[in-house]
């Protein structure tokens, strides 16, 4: 029995971004989750706390073992989401943020937003969303990917976490070597928390520009959760 992957996107992105990797898993049960803190109106959006709750509603109707994957500031969300009767297996952390109680994002990345955030007053947007988030990938799937990007809620980014479910539940990291986004030293300062941590080659969006080869990394997790 395979175990049942939730994918929960990054920040700025939505449930879309999964396509390739969905078709490179095959008939693996795959569930997404769209997150409320990302949308095209910046005056709906909700917060991590709203995030983590859409990822709890997801899982409490999905039986069986289940593997949880967090991209990017989807890994603050799967942190803050899963507890130890979540009935979830095994995380795993994407080229993404692996933090403790209290620590925000915004603090992980030094208290001040990176030159390449576009702050709008409660919200932020990306200034080069195709060299900070796409490197690696096909100009036409950028193309189709940029056009995409949407409006993130700065609250999701500013608030504290209360939760850490790696302390509950066995963990993989995921470092993306070439990452434009999160640094790969960042990454792997925050991958001494995970209990198993593997590498891919590329860049912060490993779903698009390597699909095959992060659905070959998942197998053998799915496997063994199942």
């Amino acid at each position: 029995m395979t175990a049942t992957l939730v994918l929960v996107h990054g920040a700025w992105h939505g449930s879309w971004c999964w396509a390739e990797l969905l078709d490179a898993l095959g008939n693996v049960p795959v569930t997404t989750v769209d997150l409320p803190s990302v949308g095209d109106d910046p005056t709906a959006l909700g917060d991590l706390y709203a995030d983590a709750a859409a990822v709890r509603s997801v899982l409490s109707g999905i039986e069986g073992p289940t593997v949880v994957l967090g991209h990017s500031y989807g890994g603050a969300v799967i942190t803050e989401a899963v507890t130890a009767d979540s009935g979830v297996a095994h995380l795993v952390y994407l080229c993404a943020f692996l933090l403790d109680e209290g620590d925000s994002l915004l603090g992980a990345v030094g208290g001040n937003p990176p030159p390449w955030w576009d702050v709008r007053g409660d919200h932020v947007a990306v200034r080069t969303p195709a060299e900070v988030f796409y490197n690696g990938v096909s100009p036409e799937l950028t193309e189709r990917s940029v056009a995409r990007v949407a409006s993130h809620s700065l609250a999701a980014f500013e608030q504290p976490l209360t939760n850490a479910a790696w302390k509950v539940v066995p963990s993989t990291y995921v470092v993306a070597e070439q990452d434009q986004a999160i640094p790969a030293f960042a990454q792997e300062a925050m991958a001494q928390r995970a209990g198993e941590v593997l590498r891919m080659d590329t860049g912060h969006s490993p779903f698009l520009a390597q699909p095959q080869a992060l659905a070959a990394l998942l197998r053998p997790i799915l496997d063994r959760a199942g």
